[in-house]
């Protein structure tokens, strides 16, 4: 009998960030040591359908640019996962189908809606099979910007001023609603779907017919959007690593080139600079690494966590942003390179997150559920 840790990695589904799903799942299943692990595919199509084998062989050419298969002709879900020792680029055809339950672990690199937001967790929780990072409560707090931001306030953890509009609201009294946002926040503004993650249904808007349309193109996304502040600023992300006793790596930076850090600038136009460690002074640093660990607690997160910062420069304040819960995992991504720079490798990195997640499940079983 192998020795070696049955590890699941999903990847793809339904959200707006599948590619970038696809592009995090070779860089993981990648750097995994296959001495220590039996890696096992498990590929989700934007329809919904968990596909295994030959099926999942068909993104291989162009992972990163090309979408799973549509799914429009497979049966939806199906809790199977294939590819014995396989990779993205190179999957046995006749791989054998082994159930979700009797892998040792998994690793939901699904971003944003139904991987990021407690839904794949709860579908792990009920398999009953350890999962890396937060479970259904942080992962859903963590993805809900406007629960999140009261977390934080209830924390004494600063945000910017915003407000919540609801799609229900917006559309029965827009002037309303437009006349209590100009009352109590200035220009600029941003409109974001309460729901949503990596910048996706995000605008900034200058004036009133921008607010407008931002509100607009946020409620496409969501039935909730959240209106914020702007404000001249400078974007810090950290790492957070561990359970009960997380750990913070080093402070870094990013400086778009575009109006702010949106989904083209994080994936597209590979044009914003990043800074690790970021310029600041020392006490910032610290001020920035305490409060990513209180906010990490404050959700519950577990496992992994990026979490992200406005540094006002005007007020020299500092507000919290989001927690991520699932960030990005490719080989450039904040996350990994911020340990590295911290000290710790990609490799060590998925290590101790398989170790974190199977240390967690195994605290949960020492509950009574009768």
């Amino acid at each position: 009998m192998s020795s070696k840790r049955k590890v699941g990695v999903i990847f793809g589904g339904r959200s707006g960030e599948h590619e970038v799903s696809l592009v995090s799942a070779r860089s993981v299943m990648a750097a995994l040591d296959r001495e220590k692990y039996e890696v096992v595919p498990i590929g989700i199509t934007r329809a919904g359908a968990w596909v295994i084998g030959e099926q999942l062989a068909q993104l291989s050419a162009n992972v990163g640019t090309a979408a799973l298969p549509s799914g429009d002709n497979l049966e939806r879900g199906g809790f199977l996962a294939g590819a014995q020792d396989a990779t993205l680029m190179q999957i046995d055809r006749e791989s054998r189908l082994t159930p979700l339950t009797e892998l040792d672990v998994v690793f939901p690199v699904l971003h944003g809606t139904f991987g990021e937001d407690g839904t794949v967790q709860g579908l792990l929780e009920l398999a009953n099979v350890p999962y890396i990072g937060a479970n259904v409560v942080g992962s859903a707090v963590g993805m809900d910007k406007a629960i999140f931001k009261n977390v934080m306030e209830a924390h004494g953890i600063p945000v910017l001023p915003w407000r919540l509009v609801t799609r229900k609201r917006w559309r029965r009294e827009p002037d309303v609603v437009l006349d209590d946002l100009q009352a109590v926040l200035n220009y600029p503004m941003f409109t974001k779907p309460a729901n949503l993650g990596s910048s996706v249904g995000i605008q900034k808007c200058a004036n009133f017919e921008e607010l407008i349309d931002g509100i607009n193109e946020a409620a496409r996304y969501d039935r909730r959007v959240v209106v914020e502040q702007g404000a001249q600023v400078r974007e810090l992300e950290v790492a957070v690593l561990g359970n009960e006793e997380p750990q913070a790596s080093v402070v870094g930076e990013i400086r778009p080139k575009r109006d702010f850090y949106d989904y083209e600038a994080k994936y597209i136009t590979d044009d914003s600079e990043l800074f690790i460690p970021a310029d600041i002074p020392a006490a910032l640093s610290e001020e920035v690494r305490q409060l990513a660990v209180r906010a990490y607690q404050a959700i519950d997160c577990a496992g992994l966590g990026r979490v992200d910062f406005l540094y006002d420069t005007d007020s020299s304040r500092l507000y919290i942003n989001e927690i991520n819960t699932i960030p990005g995992f490719t080989s450039i991504s904040m996350y990994p390179k911020l340990w590295e720079a911290t000290g710790i490798s990609y490799s060590a990195l998925l290590d101790q997150l398989i170790d974190l997640a199977i240390e967690r499940h195994d605290e949960k079983m020492t509950n009574s559920f009768q």
